[in-house]
């Protein structure tokens, strides 16, 4: 079976403000790929869905069966595991597109982490935002 564990983050300077995400994909606790992308201006919210959609989109990608994805966001992670209703109007579509992304899994498990055990995913989504401020000045 092919499983994957997957870290993601949103960084937002601002809120809203520049924006990035930091996706880290392991496969039997070695990293296999690493994504850091800059989003434009949005909220931290928007920015930490946005990392769950790629890394959805990713795991898609390499066919995985099963994932565990971890994130330090303890909003979306009890959203996702239907905790809490979503009732921003801002997150609603992201949050339907996830779940859509979602269920062409077999499993997915959603884990809130601390932002100590996050710092791979967080890194790469500062870098991103660092990265596209560093190129406009």
């Amino acid at each position: 079976m092919n499983e994957l564990e997957i870290y993601i983050d949103g960084a937002s300077k601002g809120n809203p403000g520049p924006s990035g995400i930091g996706v880290v994909i392991c496969k039997h606790g070695q990293t296999i790929k690493n994504i850091s992308t800059y989003i434009g201006n949005a909220t931290n919210n928007v920015a930490e869905y946005t990392a769950l959609i790629f890394a959805l989109q990713e795991a898609l990608k390499l066919k995985a069966q099963t994932i565990s994805i971890k994130t330090d966001s303890q909003l979306l992670c009890n959203q996702l595991n239907r905790l809490y209703k979503v009732k921003s109007e801002n997150i609603i579509g992201l949050f339907n597109q996830a779940s859509q992304l979602r269920s062409a899994f077999k499993k997915v498990v959603f884990t809130n982490i601390s932002r100590q055990e996050n710092r791979g995913a967080d890194k790469l989504a500062t870098e991103a935002i660092k990265k596209h401020l560093k190129w406009t000045a």
